[in-house]
């Protein structure tokens, strides 16, 4: 598992969901630069101390992130009002990338519900 597979899963991708998409996990290794790259459950996923703290996948009419939690997003739900979402995972538009504040707040919530808050 490494970060070539995520580059394979994004090459198959069309546009602008592949470009959202890398800007997406851009986001991500900017946010938590030691977060290992690899594919969970066919999507990439990003792990840290062999905890699973994100990831993302493309849809025919959306794409989504996956916060790897049942309880993330009903943590966040200010935040995330306005987007369409599930209990784990929440679905932004193809050409639109989700705001970097947002993307950090998911993280944070998740890296401390998985790692602890001290981490």
């Amino acid at each position: 598992m490494s970060r070539q597979e995520v580059d394979d899963y994004l090459g198959t991708l069309d546009e602008p969901s592949k470009t959202t998409l890398a800007k997406l996990r851009d986001t991500i290794v900017e946010i938590v630069p030691d977060a290992e790259q690899c594919i969970s459950y066919g999507c990439p996923a990003f792990k840290v101390e062999g905890k699973t703290i994100a990831g993302f996948a493309a849809f025919k009419n959306h794409l989504s992130y996956l916060p790897h939690s049942g309880s993330v997003l009903g943590r966040l739900t200010n935040e995330t009002d306005g987007y369409a979402q599930t209990k784990s995972s929440l679905h932004f538009p193809a050409d639109t990338p989700l705001p970097r504040g947002l993307v950090k707040k998911l993280l944070d919530t998740r890296i401390a519900e998985a790692l602890g808050p001290s981490r």
